[in-house]
């Protein structure tokens, strides 16, 4: 059985997703941090960051959303959500993951930090400006380094469309402008099936 370690709508919103687009079978767990549950001695063996999300594979830990989520592409998705090893089309895929962890992803991570996941006594609301000004300049490369076709690897589903449609949710959610382009990509995507029942699962587990 697989197991997700996770709170709804953060990291492990893609994880999930890529489990039910893989149709796999998997139990939810969620992590109470307001109650201390990143904490616990039990979440700890699982993650000693006590951060989530954290998938049990059988005895298989992973931790980390990207690494989770490739994982489980090449381990049940039989190159459905990944291109072909060592072809071109690889190569702008391990470019896409690595620009959307590290560029995309990051200013949208500092307004959270500042925002909830730091102590109060070093939040900085000057960060704000900082962070906007970085997603802003990643936002509108992807916007020009968008194709015109529905996927960024053309008309079939990747890893990293489910990288990206979560990273551009959250930043939606942190009040960010997203360019008309990336912003109908967004809608497309996070449309899917797999991740509205996703959502769902982690809410209902939540409850």
């Amino acid at each position: 059985m697989i197991k997700l370690y996770g709170v709804p709508r953060s990291r492990s919103l893609r994880v999930s997703w890529t489990l039910e687009e893989l149709g796999l079978d998997w139990q939810y767990h969620f992590i109470n941090f307001a109650k201390g549950d990143s904490r616990s001695e039990s979440f700890l063996a699982v993650n000693p960051c006590g951060k989530v999300p954290a998938l049990v594979d059988n005895d298989l830990v992973v931790t980390e959303s990207a690494a989770i989520v490739l994982h489980l592409a090449e381990k049940y998705g039989d190159r459905t959500l990944l291109p072909t090893l060592g072809s071109d089309a690889s190569a702008l895929h391990h470019q896409w993951v690595s620009f959307i962890i590290c560029e995309l992803e990051q200013p949208l991570w500092t307004i959270g930090k500042h925002k909830f996941a730091l102590p109060e006594e070093l939040r900085q609301h000057s960060m704000f400006a900082v962070a906007k000004w970085e997603f802003d300049k990643a936002a509108a490369l992807a916007e020009n380094w968008l194709p015109d076709s529905d996927f960024l690897l053309g008309d079939k589903l990747s890893a990293a469309d489910i990288l990206l449609g979560h990273t551009l949710l959250w930043a939606t959610r942190f009040e960010q402008d997203i360019p008309p382009k990336l912003a109908a990509y967004r809608d497309r995507v996070t449309a899917r099936p797999a991740m509205v029942k996703a959502l769902e699962k982690e809410v209902a587990g939540a409850e």
